[in-house]
């Protein structure tokens, strides 16, 4: 039976579906974002502006209504920290690549399926906190150091689409910020 939330069963618990985002968001380098007010910034800045949105996800988090969802198939605070958890996770990571070997190639990610098969709703928001700081301030580290020289080292998902370490900061920051707004009250 359908609550309007989740469907239960057997007293088990399970989340509706998600509709997947298949957007291609490469447009957001360049163009900024319409949704959330986005504007591309310096990629130097992405180190500062992901560690200001730290206590806003901590605020969030720390609602009671973490880990409710607003609508059947709508993301709740608890599962958007989760995907930004991860998200700071995969692009230090693919950071990393960039910097270490020439013309890098990153398998495309899907967040959808990571977020099923991880679980991200029945995820405790006290615990997704803590682990989205510790991943956010690891994540803001490395690309504060990165060098002038580096910003232009080049790197490709297995998708075809193509970044500079600067345009796959911006592309990044886009993601943490428009989350953001996804979780904020109006």
């Amino acid at each position: 039976m359908t609550t309007g939330l989740v469907r239960e069963f057997c007293g088990v618990t399970e989340p509706d579906a998600v509709t997947p985002d298949d957007r291609d968001w490469t447009f957001v380098i360049t163009e900024g974002c319409g949704e959330c007010g986005f504007r591309p910034p310096t990629p130097e800045d992405t180190g500062q502006r992901l560690r200001a949105t730290v206590p806003i996800w901590q605020n969030v988090l720390a609602s009671e209504a973490a880990s409710r969802r607003p609508v059947p198939t709508v993301w709740s605070a608890v599962e958007y920290g989760c995907h930004v958890r991860d998200t700071c996770r995969l692009f230090r990571e693919r950071l990393g690549l960039m910097l270490t070997e020439d013309d890098a190639e990153f398998p495309n990610w899907d967040q959808d399926a990571t977020a099923v098969a991880e679980d991200y709703f029945h995820h405790d928001p006290a615990e997704v906190a803590v682990a989205l700081v510790t991943e956010a301030e690891a994540t803001a580290a490395a690309f504060d150091a990165v060098g002038p020289s580096q910003w232009g080292r080049r790197g490709r998902r297995s998708n075809g689409s193509t970044f500079t370490v600067g345009t796959l900061a911006v592309y990044f920051l886009h993601d943490i910020e428009h989350h953001v707004h996804d979780v904020e009250p109006a």
